[in-house]
């Protein structure tokens, strides 16, 4: 990174860690964090917050920046469609708020199946009411760009119910957060 480190300054770059989860690797990921700190470079974490929430706040008092992916609020459905309830990664979200972390909250669009209006009401009205500044809430829409490797690959993609959602989609999308003054934008 040190050889890297003029293209990281003019660019106002630095390091992000994803994964995978990256908090399942917490021990590690705290060293890394503690030198790239010593360093001066930023530190940006990208989670689910899905992990123990003494590790997330201990990864917080290293961490410049957290891209924190926010799927849905329904448990029930959080589950059906991730493997798990949410109640931990939402509790956590509120914690990591409350330490004033710099948090960008992602959100995986898909179409059918957490775009809906009441999925999204609630969200906005969940991210409206983290403590301490405004959060910025960034829109990722799904894109089917894996039928292509599929392809090249000689394989068949099959999809089952994920679709992408249109511009249209993502339009109403940003305006039901814009009622419970929220930005959201795509990124």
């Amino acid at each position: 990174m040190e050889k890297e480190r003029i293209f990281l300054e003019q660019s106002g770059g630095g390091v992000t860690f994803s994964g995978g989860e990256p908090l399942r690797q917490a021990p590690f990921l705290m060293t890394l964090l503690e030198e790239f700190g010593a360093r001066s470079l930023h530190r940006a974490v990208d989670t689910t917050g899905f992990a123990k929430s003494d590790i997330l706040l201990e990864v917080a008092k290293r961490t410049d920046l957290f891209l924190y992916d926010l799927k849905m609020m329904d448990p029930r459905r959080h589950k059906q469609w991730t493997g798990v309830d949410n109640g931990r990664i939402l509790e956590n979200l509120q914690l990591l708020a409350r330490t004033g972390a710099h948090i960008n909250i992602r959100i995986p669009l898909i179409k059918g199946v957490n775009d809906d209006d009441e999925n999204i009401s609630r969200t906005a009205d969940f991210v409206a009411g983290l403590y301490g500044e405004k959060k910025k809430v960034t829109l990722l829409p799904y894109h089917n760009i894996a039928a292509g490797k599929y392809a090249r690959l000689g394989e068949e993609y099959d999809p089952g119910d994920l679709a992408e959602p249109d511009e249209s989609d993502i339009s109403r999308v940003i305006s039901l957060f814009s009622d419970f003054d929220v930005d959201a934008a795509v990124g």
